[in-house]
């Protein structure tokens, strides 16, 4: 599936949800794990604003990438942003959504206000 490159220049993202580790089986309660370094992966959600819309999002993050002592409510940047659609068949029912992935979590800044 094709991947999207997200520009996050211009917009504003603030934490909503606290990284957790991404669950891969809630069954056995597995950790996902990346497919090519191994590495534990993390999930956290972020209203993604830009051009006067919002969305809340889940972003997968390497659990290295996940910067410490962000607080709920703070700006944060996700360098690296793409979006991947995806689509699958569960109990005969077809799902499809679109699955967002960042490099890091960090700080980020509220936007300047632009002079008048």
């Amino acid at each position: 599936m094709r991947v999207i490159r997200i520009d996050t220049s211009s917009a504003t993202i603030l934490l909503t949800e606290a990284p957790a580790p991404k669950v891969r089986d809630r069954q056995t309660g597995e950790i996902a794990k990346d497919a090519i370094t191994g590495e534990g992966l993390m999930t956290v959600g972020v209203v993604f604003i830009d051009e006067g819309e919002s969305s809340l999002i889940q972003v997968t993050v390497p659990e290295s990438g996940v910067t410490d002592g962000l607080n709920v409510g703070a700006p944060v940047s996700l360098p690296g942003l793409i979006a991947r659609p995806w689509e699958s068949v569960f109990n005969g029912q077809q799902r499809h959504g679109i699955a967002y992935r960042a490099s890091a979590l960090a700080p980020g800044a509220f936007p300047l206000a632009e002079a008048v």
